[in-house]
Formats: C-alpha cells, sequence, structure tokens
C-alpha cells in the first residue's frame, strides 16, 4: 500500500476513504473491533470516529474513557505522519493525557489541526538540530450534537528513521 495515494485517495473520494479506512483496519488491528475510522481527511486537518456501540460501552452505557483516547492518539499520529512522510519520520507516543468534559452517549468524533509552518518549527528543525523533537498535541473530542465531551493531549517523540537504533 502506498499511504500518499491511498490518502490523495481518501481526500477525494468516499470510496477512497472506505479503501483507506479498509487498509488502516489490518495495519493497525487493535482499532479494528472498535470501527475507530477516518471520517475526514484534508490536507492539514483530520477527524476520526469512535462509533456509539456495544463493545466501545464502558459500565454505565458511554463510550469507554480508553477508547476516546484511542481515537485521539490515531487522529494525531495519523496526520503527523502523513504531515511529515510515512517513510522518513518514526513517532513514538511519550504519554496521553485526556480531560473529560461531558458524558459520551453517542458517536465521538477525535479533530486535530496542524499547519506546515507548525510542522517546521516544533518538529523538522528540533529533529534536524537536535536529532529528536519532543511536541505536545491536542485533539478535541466532540459527540454527533457538537458537545465538547473531552480534550486529549498526546506527547510525541519524533526521530527521523536514519536517527533509530534498535537491539535485535
Amino acid at each position: 500500500m502506498n499511504p500518499d495515494k491511498q490518502i490523495k485517495a481518501a481526500q477525494e473520494s468516499s470510496f477512497g476513504l472506505w479503501k483507506l479506512n479498509f487498509f488502516l483496519s489490518r495495519l493497525i488491528p487493535f482499532n479494528k473491533p472498535h470501527r475507530i475510522k477516518i471520517t475526514k481527511i484534508e490536507n492539514n486537518r483530520i477527524e476520526t470516529i469512535i462509533p456509539y456501540r456495544r463493545k466501545n460501552f464502558n459500565h454505565i452505557k458511554g463510550i469507554h474513557a480508553c477508547g476516546m483516547a484511542t481515537a485521539a492518539e490515531f487522529a494525531s499520529g495519523f496526520l503527523l505522519l502523513k504531515k511529515l512522510g510515512f517513510r522518513k519520520y518514526r513517532l513514538i507516543m511519550e504519554s496521553l493525557e485526556m480531560k473529560y468534559l461531558y458524558q459520551a452517549k453517542m458517536d465521538i468524533h477525535a479533530n486535530f489541526e496542524v499547519t506546515d509552518e507548525w510542522i517546521d518549527v516544533n518538529v523538522k528543525e528540533p529533529v534536524e538540530k537536535n536529532g529528536v523533537a519532543m511536541i505536545k498535541c491536542e485533539i478535541k473530542l466532540t459527540d454527533t450534537e457538537g458537545n465538547h465531551v473531552a480534550t486529549g493531549f498526546t506527547n510525541w517523540q519524533i526521530k527521523d528513521w536514519n536517527k533509530v537504533k534498535t537491539k535485535l
């Protein structure tokens, strides 16, 4: 799968978006049973959804807190990789923080947005200078009616793949 080609197709048609989600459900098997999907993808913005369904419920029939956190992580990580290039940079989530404001009793949408300038200043320049960038992303989660139910903060460590050392 060529990610850039699939993303371009997803931006241009609903079939392209369906196809991207189909491939992602197999590449990221953890998200598949929860049916976390991308609903909108633009140059600087992404929206994911975690549907209101039994497998995503907590004990009081709301969407589980960890499900919302996963939707937030997925949104920020995917858009960062889209902007940076899937083959050039490695992302590792350093930490995740959630602030819950409202009970989630319907589909939840996670929205994340960044500009090219923000990427240049906060990611590319620090990676070039220090070999690593530590960034914090803010993801707004809303229900279908537009109520702000939570805010996610993902902290990412980003490195150039050429600088990554792994033990065998």
